[in-house]
């Protein structure tokens, strides 16, 4: 009795890792299809991973709803599209560039830009305001004189 429940112990770990099966298209073909348009699509959940490699219940249904449009023979650009009216822009990895997301698409840059110019602008006015000063001949000498005495006292 005790053998058995050890056993049984011992196998758990085997049901730990066991997972529910995938929905997977009958063709493998469409699920080839399937899996290379969910690349370039965005979990809605995840929001950054792709619709292919999310594990969110949202993801599995937008897999199959694909899944479905394709075995009814619509093309990429039409399930992408009725994927963007549905869900928006969002749910493409790369955005199309539109007059509103200009801003999003080079306002880093534009910002990195701008960093750099004020840096410089900074750099120049620092520079202007620290004008060397020419020291006297008696401000020299004294200079020198502390020199001198600080090389004494450490000797």
């Amino acid at each position: 009795m005790k053998g058995l429940f050890v056993l049984l112990l011992c196998l758990i770990p085997l049901f730990v890792y066991a997972d529910e099966a995938k929905d997977l298209a009958t063709d493998p073909v469409l699920e080839k299809r399937m899996i290379g348009l969910a690349e370039n699509l965005r979990c809605l959940v995840c929001q950054n991973e792709s619709l292919a490699s999310s594990h969110a219940e949202l993801a599995e249904d937008l897999r199959r709803e694909v899944r479905e449009q394709m075995s009814k023979g619509k093309s990429d650009k039409e399930i992408i599209d009725y994927l963007v009216a549905r869900y928006g822009d969002f749910v493409l990895y790369q955005p199309p560039m539109k007059s509103y997301t200009i801003l999003l698409w080079f306002g880093p840059f534009a910002l990195l830009l701008a960093g750099v110019g004020l840096l410089l602008f900074q750099l120049r006015k620092r520079r202007q305001t620290l004008a060397e000063v020419e020291l006297s001949a008696e401000a020299q000498q004294r200079a020198a004189a502390l020199l001198n005495n600080e090389k004494d006292n450490q000797a």
